[in-house]
């Protein structure tokens, strides 16, 4: 019959420290660095979390309480939060209870204990989340939250460390010094830790190789991870040996070891790897060995995969009584003392449990989601109006005769690199990177001249690794930049999106507003490309970016509205921390003709430097407000849909041609106004049809468009896209569009 170890742990821990004495001997000398009086206040955050852990199995038990994932057997934890330095960036393994309890003592005023509460109580009052979820987070503590997602933090703990080490490089180089805004902390880390089995996960890896990397590289990147090794993932076991022959000899990452169910050995390890980072401004691991106690969480049965004998042993190597043994043995304190200190903070942790369980639950689906996608209005508004330093401008571009404005229309590809120029002349801590972006100026060369105009601090390559792109990003975000993180096809997005939907646009989320990952993400997309085909750099499928909440995606279709659009999203990102995909249609990029060879009625003027795209701004094309046909699409679907419109308004029919700009969220009220004054609308979706944008549009227009409207969609096959020719079988045309339109205008039959 399985026994609830929780109670058995609890019970055991109680004995110990009743029947506490010194050993005989001569008794335990602390080491140089440790007194009486830390090594009591080390063992009382120990204590403290652990005590914490059985009352949340009591709130569970009384339906008070709603997590239950513990800390126990990882109070050594508490020894790598006594080494850190406010500054220091944290991102922490959910395991980490001892770390914050221990934390909290470096900001006068915290009371990490009731916060801890209000959290497994799911309380609105909850600092960390406001009851969203059970994190460790705290903005003044600069710890912000993570989600439970395998060793996902990681990357951006690279990012944060990579971004400090970047302000170093800025702050030493005076040409820089002028066109860069960085944070103030020049000594910080940034620190992550995490379990032996997260260790094992592919986003680990590449993290740890991409740290590595830029260490081989001699650039400065202060990271600590601290990897707490307990030797189980749930049931999984690490297999013995597995971890230590891996790390002491990885060239360009630090390697120390400490036994973290010891008091001393884990503060040495502590301190020596934090030194190490902080001195030596390199990356490393901090191996600290752990036990897991009272299993996984509370609804974990751990004897169905581990032995009594096993369990036993284990809860034999309780760190806890551990430390109480050795505060003993140094005559720190007696039973007696260690007794009071473990009833005092029992009687606390209970009645503040109580008090927490009372406390305001959150209430409706608005309350909840008020952090998720917030738009600071007033903010907002200020980035938009910022100036962009005419001095700066005439430096950067060469001249009054070379500025963007005075040049003739240009396609896409051109006016967007006019573009990302001024934007990094407005916002000195945009830092834009990626594959391929510096001197090559990216594949399609939008990027091209940044890299000589503002320099490798502020414009950079990457490892070909979107995962850490992404977490650089992140990161970077963290500390204060504005990141432009560039990737260089759709496709390559997909295997690293959990860094944006899991990591960053869920922070907000997660921590109540208090932390934000500002940024624009830049991805050239979508089919169509000549010459250079494939799925994988033709993809048109981007459902799994619509469906994260609080996310922002555009996609433009001409020159113009790619810079307006842009200029939005960087004052969104800026003014409100959004999160923000700005899919580039790659076939476009060079498009310069519309209807005809030469016409170049695709090039534009670059806009004036106060212009900007609203969101939710659709452009119209069509003259009449009441069409007969009114034909809604984005990107490439734009000037297909524009010269099929051309051909139906010869044959005597009104059509006007919406183009969304802005696909998450959709443009909902603009989209009801056309519909209100249209006869028919057909959708044309050049993603497929499955999972497609046209399935959102036809769904809002069904529930809450005019009655009885005809309606259609064209859509892509739901295929891969293959190479060459064979990509436009499975693609929208120019030709179903047309087919689709005759239908809904009954020129053709159904």
């Amino acid at each position: 019959m399985a026994v609830s170890r929780h109670q058995v742990v609890h019970e055991k821990l109680a004995r110990a420290l009743e029947a506490m004495s010194s050993r005989d001997g001569p008794g335990l000398v602390l080491p140089s660095g440790m007194s009486p009086e830390f090594a009591l206040e080390l063992f009382t955050s120990q204590l403290t979390s652990r005590l914490i852990d059985f009352e949340a199995r009591a709130m569970k038990a009384r339906d008070e309480g709603y997590y239950t994932i513990g800390s126990a057997g990882h109070e050594g934890s508490a020894c790598v939060a006594a080494c850190l330095e406010p500054e220091d960036i944290c991102f922490l393994h959910y395991r980490s209870g001892a770390f914050m309890m221990q934390r909290a003592r470096q900001f006068p005023g915290e009371t990490p204990v009731f916060d801890t509460l209000l959290s497994l109580a799911a309380s609105a009052e909850d600092p960390a989340s406001g009851g969203r979820h059970k994190v460790w987070g705290s903005k003044r503590m600069n710890v912000p939250p993570q989600t439970s997602t395998i060793a996902s933090h990681l990357p951006k703990a690279l990012g944060a460390a990579f971004a400090i080490g970047r302000t170093e490089a800025i702050r030493k180089n005076r040409s820089h010094r002028a066109r860069a805004a960085v944070p103030d902390e020049q000594s910080a880390i940034a620190m992550a830790s995490f379990g032996d089995a997260s260790l094992n996960h592919s986003t680990a890896l590449g993290a740890i190789n991409a740290a590595a990397w830029a260490c081989h590289q001699r650039l400065p990147l202060p990271l600590l991870l601290v990897c707490e090794d307990n030797q189980i993932g749930i049931s999984v076991r690490t297999p013995s040996g597995w971890i230590e022959p891996q790390y002491p000899s990885r060239q360009n990452l630090g390697y120390f070891r400490g036994d973290g169910l010891d008091l001393v050995s884990a503060h040495s390890a502590a301190r020596a790897a934090v030194d190490w980072v902080r001195q030596r401004r390199r990356p490393a691991l901090l191996h600290l060995r752990m036990v897991r106690l009272m299993g996984h969480a509370g609804s974990d049965i751990e004897q169905s995969y581990r032995s009594n004998e096993e369990i036993e042993a284990g809860e034999a190597l309780d760190p806890v009584v551990r430390s109480a043994q050795i505060l003993v043995d140094a005559g720190v304190c007696d039973a007696g003392d260690l007794l009071r200190l473990y009833h005092e903070l029992t009687e606390r942790i209970q009645r503040a449990s109580r008090e927490a369980s009372r406390r305001r639950k959150l209430t409706s689906a608005a309350e909840i989601m008020s952090s998720l996608a917030p738009i600071d209005e007033a903010a907002f508004a200020e980035e938009l109006a910022k100036e962009t330093p005419p001095d700066v401008r005439l430096r950067i571009f060469g001249g009054e005769d070379r500025l963007p404005e005075k040049k003739r229309p240009r396609h896409m590809a051109m006016l967007l690199n006019w573009g990302l120029h001024d934007l990094m002349i407005r916002y000195p801590e945009i830092l834009i990177f990626g594959e391929d972006v510096a001197k090559k100026g990216g594949v399609y060369n939008v990027t091209t001249q940044l890299y000589e105009r503002f320099g490798v601090a502020r414009v950079f390559n990457t490892l070909l690794d979107e995962q850490s792109v992404l977490g650089v990003a992140l990161g970077a975000a963290q500390v204060g930049y504005l990141p432009c993180p560039e990737i260089q096809y759709l496709a390559y997005l997909v295997h690293a999106s959990d860094q944006i939907r899991g990591e960053a646009a869920s922070q907000q989320f997660f921590s109540n507003g208090a932390f934000a990952n500002p940024m624009v993400i830049r991805v050239a997309g979508l089919a169509y490309q000549k010459g250079f085909g494939g799925h994988f750099h033709n993809d048109n499928g981007f459902a799994f970016l619509r469906e994260i909440p609080g996310l922002i995606l555009a996609a433009p279709s001409r020159g113009d509205d790619a810079v307006g659009v842009l200029r939005t999203c960087f004052a969104l990102a800026k003014s409100s921390g959004r999160v923000v995909v700005f899919l580039e249609p790659i076939a476009l990029y060079m498009a310069k003709d519309l209807y005809e060879d030469g016409d170049e009625a695709w090039n534009f003027k670059y806009p004036p430097l106060d212009h900007s795209v609203p969101l939710g701004e659709v452009r119209i094309y069509g003259a009449e407000p009441v069409s007969d046909l009114t034909i809604v699409t984005y990107a490439n679907g734009v000037p297909m849909s524009l010269r099929v419109a051309k051909r139906l308004e010869a044959r005597g029919h009104r059509v006007r041609v919406v183009d969304l700009r802005w696909l998450t969220p959709l443009p909902r009220e603009a989209l009801l106004d056309e519909a209100a004054m249209a006869s028919r609308v057909l959708v044309v979706d050049e993603g497929r049809r499955t999972g497609g944008i046209g399935e959102e549009i036809l769904a809002l227009l069904a529930e809450s468009g005019p009655r009885g409207l005809p309606l259609g969609r064209v859509a892509g096959k739901d295929c891969y896209v293959p190479l060459a020719a064979a990509a436009n079988l499975v693609l929208v045309s120019e030709a179903d569009i047309e087919k689709k339109a005759r239908q809904l205008l009954a020129e053709e039959g159904s």
